[in-house]
């Protein structure tokens, strides 16, 4: 299964966990909610997933989502299904009902992972996505209509299925937020992701004896590099189903913690932390954080450094490059403000408008190219051409880059607000606000926030003769936007700033925000 590609070995995913085992052998691989599990223990439950999953009638390339939060079974999950030859489709458990359907209509779903938790947002949609045939539920108890998880890898051979599964198959596909506001499949091959994880790996000079913190979802693009490198390099990871301030100084504490891949709003909220409470932890094992999928201010950088003694690399990636471009290198200077430099095999430009490159320390728009570039998007060839051309990605961020080839990122093109390290599009808002009989227009943009990076803040101009409070318009969004999308501030205008053509200029809502 092993292939030569530009001059180097990679592997299809399928392989990481068997030869993780065969490298190392069997090890304490990982612990969650006090528990342990060794690599050998997951590689066999996976394996029965997989045979599971044939067993139901599931065949390669079939699409199947996984909507849970961390745990083991998530992990098993994703190495089963890709072991039975078909797709991983991560989501968000807290997607709203009119999101999950679109995802399942789109990816044409054949069958779903859930909790029985999350059960419940299934069933208002299932009768309507023809293609899901199947929803397996991690549970205790028996559910009419579904498949139990537990019985359905206990039940099932661990052999390994022989399928032939290419590098430029078809690996995994992960919801974004698009131009236009509805969720885009970003399709990512086994090589792109098994390329950035070892580069990734590479840059950072990752090491056997690492214990890394895993709070990152699995469902984003950064989460499930990380796991692909904890099997490249035989690391031991403490799993959290969600972050928690104070379970995450216990957990750093209990198990000598070195290594911690987090968001900027994870690390304000550490900075937080009452003296009190950090000062019951001993957390001097804790070496180094990665802080990635949002600007991380650099007096956070500066302070969090100083008050954990530890060090802080900053990088830069999207899901559709898989999701990593660029971090600060191990071995090299480190420069706040900076999310360092390319990882190996990614090449960088910074363009201006007629896709010319700009002089160094000019600003343009960050275009990438490498291994770990996306296809594109599933089944929307228009936004993929628009985004993806003659091999290069274009981001849509603007940034600049010195001489020593370290990337600024300064301002994002798209009007993508990014909370805690997650996308939010101000037109999925705007869209729900609209449908509230007493306004008339709505804009929503992102304001800076110490903690989130960013949050939601929405503008109203009311219909005539409507009233309304600030709470109303909050508590209406609530019952239809997942909780991170809805506002937390609302302002009444009595018109919204336009250009000639009725645009709405967000521009000025900014600035009106900043007075």
């Amino acid at each position: 299964m092993a292939k030569s590609f530009r001059g180097g070995i990679y592997l299809n995913l399928v392989q990481l966990a068997e030869d993780n085992y065969n490298k190392f052998g069997e090890y304490r691989y990982l612990v969650f909610d006090e528990k342990d599990y060794t690599n050998l223990e997951m590689l066999r439950y996976s394996k029965k997933m997989s045979n599971g999953l044939r067993n139901l009638g599931l065949k390669s390339g079939d699409n199947v989502v996984v909507m849970m939060p961390n745990s083991p079974e998530v992990l098993v999950s994703y190495q089963g299904i890709l072991g039975a030859g078909c797709v991983i489709v991560p989501v968000v458990p807290a997607l709203t009902e009119r999101e999950l359907k679109h995802i399942l209509l789109n990816s044409g779903a054949v069958a779903i992972v859930t909790s029985l938790a999350h059960l419940p947002k299934v069933e208002l949609v299932r009768e309507e996505i023809e293609t899901l045939k199947h929803v397996i539920i991690v549970k205790e108890g028996q559910v009419p209509g579904t498949t139990d998880f537990w019985d359905l890898i206990n039940d099932s051979s661990d052999e390994p299925i022989s399928i032939n599964i290419k590098d430029d198959d078809l690996a995994v596909i992960i919801y974004t937020a698009g131009t236009t506001g509805t969720p885009k499949g970003v399709m990512l091959t086994h090589k792109n992701l098994y390329t950035n994880a070892i580069n990734s790996a590479s840059a950072r000079k990752a090491k056997k004896d690492e214990i890394s913190l895993a709070v990152l979802p699995m469902s984003h693009s950064f989460g499930i590099t990380i796991m692909n490198m904890s099997f490249i390099h035989g690391n031991f990871w403490v799993l959290m189903p969600r972050f928690n301030v104070e379970e995450t100084f216990r957990l750093i504490e209990k198990h000598r913690v070195t290594n911690f891949p987090g968001v900027p709003t994870m690390l304000s909220l550490m900075l937080l932390a009452p003296p009190e409470v950090r000062q019951k932890y001993d957390l001097s094992s804790l070496e180094n954080v990665t802080s990635g999928s949002a600007p991380l201010p650099v007096e956070t950088l500066q302070t969090f450094q100083k008050e954990f003694d530890c060090i802080i690399r900053e990088g830069y990636g999207l899901s559709e490059a898989s999701p990593v471009v660029s971090t600060h290198y191990i071995d090299r200077e480190i420069k706040p403000g900076s999310v360092g430099q390319p990882i190996p095999e990614t090449e960088v430009r910074i363009v201006d408008e007629t896709e010319e490159d700009v002089p160094v320390g000019e600003v343009g728009e960050l275009i990438a190219k490498g291994p770990n570039i996306s296809p594109g998007y599933y089944k929307m060839p228009l936004e993929t051409g628009n985004t993806f051309k003659d091999g290069w990605l274009y981001t849509g961020d603007m940034a600049r880059m010195d001489k020593d080839g370290y990337l600024f990122i300064v301002e994002r093109k798209k009007d993508l607000i990014i909370r805690g390290g997650f996308n939010i599009y101000p037109r999925d808002v705007e869209e729900i606000l609209h449908q509230y009989p007493k306004v008339q227009e709505a804009a929503v943009i992102g304001v800076p926030d110490p903690i989130m990076g960013e949050e939601v803040k929405v503008f109203i101009v009311l219909a005539s003769g409507a009233t309304a409070r600030e709470q109303d318009i909050i508590d209406f969004c609530k019952q239809h936007l997942s909780e991170n999308k809805c506002p937390k501030m609302v302002q009444f205008l009595d018109n919204l700033p336009k250009s000639p053509i009725g645009k709405v200029l967000r521009k000025e809502l900014r600035k009106l925000e900043g007075e």
